[in-house]
């Protein structure tokens, strides 16, 4: 994932930017690039330690219907090969895939950036909505 987007979803954390925005860049995506993208939000997920607990409110906060294939698959727990199951769903599935695992990290990140904001070492907890820390997260990430 482009340290750009890796921004993005984080300030989708802090509350900073809309779903639309990655929404947006995902839609534009291959359909392998959309796979791939899914695959790394998983890591930030993981990240940010989701708990089982997170699963109704994440599907809730998605306004998908608790009947679609994602939503089912994530009632079985968020242990990673759970996760993975979204990613081999059909293409058709992917938007709300996104979607929902969206809600999931907000959910996981906004408990664990209370308890990490500002730590030095995780850039990912800093205050995103500050240009000047963006600007120079970009220096040292972008490649």
């Amino acid at each position: 994932m482009k340290i750009e987007n890796e921004i993005l979803v984080n300030k989708y954390g802090q509350g900073i930017v809309d779903i639309e925005d990655l929404l947006i860049i995902f839609n534009s995506f291959e359909s392998d690039e959309k796979k791939n993208f899914l695959n790394n939000m998983l890591f930030l997920i993981q990240q940010s330690k989701p708990a089982d607990r997170d699963i109704e409110p994440a599907i809730e906060q998605s306004k998908l219907r608790k009947t679609f294939t994602p939503c089912v698959l994530l009632k079985k727990g968020v242990a990673t090969h759970h996760l993975k199951r979204l990613l081999d769903l059909p293409e058709n599935e992917r938007n709300k895939s996104f979607i929902l695992l969206l809600s999931l990290f907000k959910i996981a990140y906004q408990r664990r950036f209370e308890e990490e904001k500002n730590f030095e070492g995780k850039w990912w907890y800093s205050d995103l909505s500050n240009d000047k820390i963006v600007e120079t997260i970009l220096k040292k990430y972008k490649y």
